[in-house]
């Protein structure tokens, strides 16, 4: 007998979740092998010898052997930060003002925004900036992204008739292009999931 729709997506589900396990442990090994510890605010530190054996591996600024069309790129890359900051707030004002009006889980910037590389002791200060920027940019729009996915399970959780690439985790389960009466049936209870942090 073959599988339905939902069994196929339960098991992929399933194989997901053993996937993060594993990504997990790894990562924890990886930790425990570079000495990656957490201060008492949560974040991720170095006890002072291992941060001194990564200090080692640091390269100097090397501005001058950067090639020149690389460094004509820096006024392009930076350009972005405003605009970036400006998504950041208006995402951030927008859900305060919005999810907390239709009562649903308001989306946690933290989750997504992380900035950590700066610490690690082999960068140098060029190349930590470039990471705080990249974690900075790659973090709102991941961010971003997740407050449109409710927003759009909220109001219109229903398929597009052409496909989407790259859609969001939440779209599979939105009603099929068409079905007007799936998706009467069922917009009330996708709000509901919203509202429980779903």
């Amino acid at each position: 007998m073959a599988e339905t729709l939902e069994q196929l997506i339960d098991r992929l589900r399933a194989v997901e979740a053993q996937i993060e396990a594993a990504f997990a442990a790894r990562a924890a090994r990886h930790a425990h092998e570079h000495e990656v510890h957490t201060d008492p605010a949560g974040q991720p530190c170095f006890k002072a010898d291992a941060l001194r054996r990564q200090k080692a591996h640091r390269k100097g600024l090397g501005l001058a052997r950067t090639p020149w069309p690389t460094l004509l790129t820096m006024p392009l890359i930076y350009g972005m930060a405003l605009p970036l900051f400006i998504l950041d707030l208006s995402v951030s004002l927008y859900q305060l003002g919005c999810f907390t009006a239709w009562g649903i889980v308001r989306v946690k910037r933290s989750d997504y925004v992380v900035i950590d590389r700066h610490r690690l002791g082999y960068l140098n200060l060029v190349q930590k900036l470039n990471c705080v920027f990249c974690g900075y940019g790659n973090g709102v729009i991941a961010y971003a992204r997740e407050v449109t996915a409710r927003t759009e399970q909220y109001w219109c959780p229903i398929k597009h008739a052409l496909k989407v690439k790259g859609s969001h985790e939440r779209y599979r389960d939105f009603q099929a292009y068409g079905d007007a009466e799936g998706y009467v049936a069922s917009s009330g209870a996708y709000r509901e999931r919203l509202k429980r942090g779903e």
